[in-house]
């Protein structure tokens, strides 16, 4: 077995393996489970800071990126892609796929998009039906400023779709206050449960829009209209995976009683940066470094596939490559969720320096030392 320091799927718990092995209802009908999923999209809502209803959907956390596009598109649609990352641009294809005309804001893939930059933009070019952007960019790490570009993009009358998949609950992440209309996040990242589920928060200036489109939403599985009302009428669009939402449950239970978690990930992520760079390598990034990932480029003397594998066979720890523009360029360290722990971290840069060493790679000093120097 290997040790999973990946960006995700992440390390899991025991007691959300033992969560997802209690004894099954009927979800269709058991009227105790229509409660049981109502209160976890409740929990999980709280732990956002929004008012706003969440959805759990069956579906790997991709599935809730494309339900939101495709749910709020129509053909002919303006579409604003702020682009600085492999998934950021990705957006472009379900707005397309539904109908829509993706508009790519196209910047630096080294650093955030900036705020004021953006703004000048969206004074000469802003009718736009909704907006997307990435709060973690997972391929290259990089963290964008969520809480002040999506009060931007209200300003104009713009609704705000968010991929913090691979960020939320690792970074803060505080839905009303920062006004985003639809934010996506997926079961297999920080918070730490088996990849297979998708949750989306929807708010009311969405659910508007949803409700008066012209033309209907181009997908049934995609579709977050078809879950509204789901609890007054005791009916969910498919059999819910009952196993898993119990193991979501548990998984979130998990974070609301860990009250450091964003301060752990923070001290974490901020530690590995300082090992990586008094190692003597290079952080991929310029700024805009996530707490969730740590993304590194490959020394020029080997190849990010043979770092991976002596890790694998002579540590047994599983890192992460790449991929898209920046396969075989990087390598990532996923310190999110139950990753991000002292213990761990220190034992997968300690293996990290040893592989290196072992393919001719100088390093100026033990990894793992220098990330317990860090943190004490």
């Amino acid at each position: 077995m290997y040790k999973i320091m990946t960006p995700g799927p992440t390390q899991v718990l025991e007691n959300v393996r033992l969560a997802r092995s209690l004894e099954c209802t009927n979800p269709d009908l058991d009227e105790s489970f229509f409660d049981f999923y109502k209160e976890t999209c409740e929990l999980i809502s709280k732990l956002l800071c929004t008012g706003n209803e969440t959805i759990i959907m069956d579906g790997e956390g991709i599935l809730g990126l494309e339900a939101a596009c495709a749910s709020l598109t129509e053909p002919g649609d303006l579409v604003l892609v702020l682009d600085n990352g492999v998934y950021g641009k990705g957006f472009a294809d379900f707005v397309t796929m539904y109908g829509g005309t993706p508009v790519l804001y196209t910047v630096d893939d080294k650093n955030p998009i900036d705020k004021a930059a953006l703004e000048e933009y969206l004074k000469l070019n802003h009718d736009f039906k909704y907006a997307t952007l990435v709060h973690c960019d997972t391929p290259s790490g990089m963290l964008n400023p969520i809480g002040e570009l999506c009060p931007l993009l209200k300003k104009y009358g713009i609704l705000t779709v968010v991929d913090s998949v691979s960020a939320m609950f690792g970074e803060e992440v505080k839905v009303d206050e920062f006004q985003i209309d639809l934010l996506c996040g997926g079961s297999q990242k920080a918070v730490s449960a088996p990849p297979g589920l998708t949750f989306v928060t929807v708010s009311e200036d969405a659910k508007g829009v949803m409700a008066q489109r012209n033309t209907p939403i181009a997908s049934f599985y995609g579709n977050i209209q078809v879950f509204f009302g789901y609890y007054e009428k005791k009916w969910f669009p498919y059999t819910m995976p009952i196993s898993d939402i119990y193991g979501l449950r548990q998984a979130f239970e998990n974070i609301q009683r860990d009250k450091d978690m964003i301060k752990r990930h923070r001290f974490i992520g901020e530690a590995c940066r300082q090992a990586v760079r008094k190692a003597g390598l290079s952080l991929h990034l310029e700024s805009g470094f996530s707490n969730t990932v740590t993304v590194i480029d490959v020394p020029k003397e080997t190849t990010a596939g043979e770092i991976l594998r002596v890790m694998r066979q002579e540590h047994h720890i599983m890192l992460a490559g790449s991929f898209d523009s920046l396969e075989g360029q990087v390598i990532r360290i996923g310190h999110m969720g139950t990753n991000a722990n002292e213990g761990d971290m220190e034992a997968t840069l300690e293996a990290l320096g040893q592989t290196l060493s072992s393919l001719g790679i100088p390093v100026k000093a033990s990894m793992g030392r220098l990330f317990r120097e860090a943190v004490l």
